[in-house]
């Protein structure tokens, strides 16, 4: 008799956890169903800073009601961050424009009060920012009250838009390969409190604070990705994918793959060549899959060793082939995708912008910080960084090419922790 009700308990059990597994499944797979694939979307995290003293300053509600809640400005995690999100556009140029817009419009609203700092974390600052009070992130910093003490790790994230359930996942799995080249073209963040880091990205060691970080894990089906999340919310771990905080996660909620290993990039664009190089790449691997390639998986430790040495040795250092496991220079492994990319680009409209994607290779933005500073000092730095965050050349006064129907993608997709 008890062994019946036993079974009957977990019977109903696990009939209603299957349903749910079933329904997210299936939910994914329908959200990669894009008419018009390779569509781009940006979202950059700012620091706000004091105009006297350069250091971080908690405005971000101050800022948001200047400049209009309904604006593409949002709030971060921590309240000296601004987030600028893009419409959906056609191309990484277009988006980098609209990033620079942006940034612009946002300076003309606060009219020197603060000052903007794009940077992947604050070189000098040693306290800790307030939390925004949002219930999200109040609820992240009471989990993760380590994540919030310092440094203003700030990204650039990068959605591209996939339009097929198979080809995403195959394009997902594949792709987790080549973000160690992208966090070292991206490296943004040499100095922390006051001093060198030893580290290309140091933002990227800070966000590991946050539980389910770092190289993402690869999934053999959405049924797999489904029953994590499933399991996640049974137990009260996390509600949905936007707890995801790894360098690279599928949003079928917008029909994305949404890059996030980079460190935001102080000029647009710099942003841009790392949008095109992102872009360029779902579009080399996705038509390799629609061509019947069996895209290589492979193991997450692997991909983990060599992130640790593209945030660590950036540019300057080796990474490891993940087939024969011969130590290659990072700037050739990178010089060799970026022309493995170039026959996407003109389709796509970014030549110009994953041909910029050279000058980083030779010198990213961790690179000239290091270089400024030697020249300098900290404080040189700070004012340089201000100067270059805000100086970009003048738009025209036609708006880029949006996707259409497009809308802003919604602050939640955002990071470190958003």
């Amino acid at each position: 008799m008890l062994d019946a009700v036993r079974q009957r308990h977990h019977s109903g059990r696990d009939g209603l956890a299957g349903r749910r597994v079933r329904r997210l499944a299936l939910s994914y797979e329908r959200g990669f169903s894009a008419e018009r694939p390779l569509t781009i979307g940006l979202e950059e995290e700012l620091i706000l800073t004091d105009p006297d003293d350069l250091l971080p300053a908690d405005e971000v509600d101050w800022v948001l009601a200047e400049a209009g809640r309904d604006e593409p400005f949002k709030a971060e995690l921590r309240a000296s961050q601004l987030e600028l999100c893009t419409p959906v556009c056609l191309t990484a140029g277009d988006a980098s424009c609209e990033l620079a817009r942006a940034r612009a419009d946002v300076l003309e609203r606060i009219e020197g009060r603060l000052r903007l700092t794009a940077v992947g974390t604050h070189p000098t600052s040693t306290g800790a920012s307030a939390v925004t009070p949002r219930d999200r992130y109040l609820r992240i910093a009471q989990e993760c009250s380590w994540a919030t003490r310092r440094g203003q790790p700030s990204g650039m994230h990068v959605h591209v838009g996939v339009g097929d359930p198979d080809e995403a996942l195959a394009v997902y799995n594949a792709a987790r390969s080549y973000l160690p080249e992208l966090a070292a073209l991206a490296a943004n963040s040499p100095f922390f409190e006051g001093r060198p880091s030893g580290l290309a990205s140091t933002r990227l060691k800070l966000t590991e604070d946050l539980q389910r970080s770092g190289m993402p894990p690869a999934f053999s089906s959405w049924r797999k990705l489904a029953e994590f999340v499933a399991w996640a919310g049974q137990g009260g771990l996390f509600p949905d994918l936007s707890y995801l905080w790894w360098d690279l996660r599928p949003r079928p909620d917008y029909g994305t793959l949404e890059l996030r290993i980079a460190d935001v990039q102080t000029r647009p664009v710099d942003a841009a060549a790392i949008a095109a190089v992102w872009q360029t790449l779902v579009a080399a691997l996705a038509a390799r899959f629609r061509c019947g390639e069996s895209l290589p998986v492979y193991e997450t430790h692997m991909l983990s060793e060599n992130r640790w040495r593209a945030l660590s040795d950036g540019l300057d250092g080796d990474l490891v082939d993940l087939d024969t496991g011969t130590a290659e220079p990072t700037r050739d492994r990178i010089g060799r995708l970026l022309l493995q990319l170039e026959p996407y680009a003109d389709e796509l409209g970014c030549a110009d912008e994953l041909a910029h994607a050279w000058s980083l290779q030779s010198q990213n933005g961790a690179g000239r910080q290091r270089e400024h500073a030697a020249g300098h000092g900290l404080r040189g730095l700070l004012e340089w960084l201000a100067d270059e965050s805000e100086c970009f050349p003048p738009l025209g006064a036609e708006r880029p090419d949006i996707a259409p129907h497009a809308l802003p993608i919604p602050a939640t997709a955002a990071s470190p922790a958003g």
